[in-house]
C-alpha cells in the first residue's frame, strides 16, 4: 500500500507541474526574416560614419509639422499644445529660424531666431518681441517660454566629434533593440560627460543624441528615427522624425518632417527678423527687476 500511495502521489505531482508549465509558458518562434541582426563595428568606424554626416550636413530648409509639450510630472502641469505646421530653416555653424503657423489659415503663432549669441521670439498672438542673448538663459516659471531657437541648433545640425576628444565606447541592450553607444568627454582639471551618441546596430543609424552640461547635467535628449532619402535623385539620408527633451527647461518638441532640402544656399536676409510695429519688446536676462512675458 506504501508503495502504491508513493506512486499515486508522484504522479499527482507530476501531472500538477506538467498542468502549472503549460499555463504559465507560452513559447513563440520567431520568423528566421523577422530576426534582426546587430551589425557589428568598432569605435573607429562608427566615429567615423557619426562626423560623415556630421561634416555633410551644413544647412536645412525643411517643412514639419511641430508638437510642443510644457511641464511635467514634477512641475505639477504639463500642457499638451496642438500641433502647428512649422518651417525650418539652420545654416552652420550657428544660424536657426522656426516659423509656426496655425495650420490651414496659416496665422503666425511665434517667429524666432538665433546666430548663437543672440536670439528674438516674435509672438504676434501676444503682441510680444523677446530678445536676449543665448549665454543668459534663465528658467522661467512657465516652461513653454523656456523654449530657445538655439535650442534647436545641435539637434538637427550635429557638432562634430573631434579626433582629440577622448570617447567610450559601450554596448546596451534592451527588449525592443541592441545598441553602440560612443561616449564623448569634456577635458580640463576633471573629464565629465560632454555627449552620448547611439547607434541603432541593426543598421548603424544614429538614434539618440545625449548632451550634457556640468556636473553631468542632462541638457538635451534628441531622438531620431524614420530615416529617409532626402529625395529620390538623392542618396542623402535624414531622420524625419525627432524629439528633441529638455529636461531642465521642462518641454518636448516632436518634428515630423514632410519635406526637406539640405546643403541648399539660404540667404543671410532669411535669419532676420524685426520687431513687429507696436509690438511690446521685452529684454530677456538674469537681472531679476528685468521686464520679462
Amino acid at each position: 500500500m506504501k508503495r502504491i500511495w508513493k506512486r499515486m502521489i508522484l504522479v499527482t505531482v507530476s501531472a500538477a507541474a506538467c498542468g502549472c508549465g503549460s499555463a504559465v509558458k507560452k513559447t513563440k518562434t520567431v520568423p528566421a526574416a523577422e530576426r534582426p541582426v546587430a551589425r557589428e563595428a568598432s569605435e573607429e568606424e562608427l566615429l567615423d560614419r557619426y562626423n560623415a554626416l556630421a561634416r555633410g550636413l551644413k544647412s536645412m530648409d525643411a517643412t514639419l509639422e511641430l508638437k510642443p509639450t510644457a511641464g511635467t510630472k514634477y512641475s505639477g502641469v504639463i500642457d499638451e499644445y496642438h500641433e502647428v505646421k512649422a518651417f525650418l530653416l539652420a545654416s552652420r555653424p550657428y544660424n536657426i529660424r522656426m516659423i509656426g503657423q496655425v495650420p490651414v489659415v496659416g496665422k503666425t503663432v511665434f517667429d524666432m531666431v538665433s546666430d548663437g549669441q543672440t536670439f528674438e521670439v516674435s509672438i504676434p498672438p501676444k503682441n510680444k518681441f523677446l530678445v536676449g542673448q543665448v549665454a543668459l538663459e534663465r528658467q522661467s516659471s512657465k516652461p513653454i517660454e523656456n523654449l530657445r531657437p538655439q535650442h534647436l541648433v545641435d539637434a538637427v545640425l550635429w557638432p562634430e566629434v573631434r579626433k582629440e576628444e577622448v570617447r567610450l565606447i559601450e554596448e546596451y541592450n534592451d527588449e525592443n533593440a541592441r545598441y553602440y553607444v560612443l561616449t564623448v568627454l569634456r577635458g580640463g582639471y576633471k573629464s565629465e560627460i560632454l555627449r552620448k551618441i547611439w547607434f541603432d546596430r541593426a543598421d548603424l543609424n544614429m538614434v539618440r543624441l545625449q548632451s550634457y552640461g556640468p556636473k553631468g547635467t542632462l541638457l538635451s535628449d534628441v531622438r531620431y528615427g524614420n530615416w529617409q532619402p532626402v529625395s529620390a535623385a538623392s542618396a542623402e539620408q535624414y531622420p524625419m522624425s525627432i524629439r528633441i527633451e529638455r529636461p531642465h527647461d521642462e518641454y518636448r518638441l516632436d518634428l515630423a518632417i514632410s519635406k526637406i532640402r539640405l546643403n541648399g544656399a539660404l540667404e543671410a536676409d532669411r535669419f532676420k527678423l524685426e520687431a513687429p510695429a507696436g509690438a511690446e519688446v521685452v529684454q530677456v536676462g538674469e537681472n531679476s527687476g528685468e521686464k520679462r512675458p
